[in-house]
């Protein structure tokens, strides 16, 4: 099934851009995961901007799921397409805000060389 997944998740990501929907923001496929019967693949998405270009984009890839089925079932050729679904990814957005808050508690190496300059 892992092989499966990345397959999809390769169609749909090189799929995405070429659609001509402009409430489609900048959308990066962070994985999928499909039941074992092929009946459904969640696919995880990261949607670079607000709630509203994220709700704008989850409505307008909902709309084109036919579409990208469509292409997956063209390209792999599998005994039975599996239904997409699109599922936001929060872990991308909390890495950045991890990363933030890292980063605010330490200082870095360069202000630790400018202290260590002044004694």
């Amino acid at each position: 099934m892992r092989r499966v997944d990345e397959a999809i998740k390769a169609v749909v990501s090189e799929t995405i851009p070429t659609l001509k929907d402009p409430r489609i923001g900048f959308v990066t496929v962070t994985g999928v995961v499909t039941t074992s019967d092929l009946a459904q693949a969640t696919v995880w998405l990261s949607v670079y901007g607000g709630e509203k270009r994220r709700q704008a984009t989850l409505t307008a890839l909902e709309g084109a799921a036919g579409i990208l089925q469509s292409r997956v079932n063209h390209d792999l050729r599998l005994r039975r397409t599996p239904h997409l679904v699109f599922q936001y990814d929060p872990s991308v957005e909390d890495g950045v805000r991890m990363s933030k808050l890292i980063d605010e508690l330490d200082p870095g190496p360069e202000e630790v060389m400018a202290d260590d300059d002044k004694n």
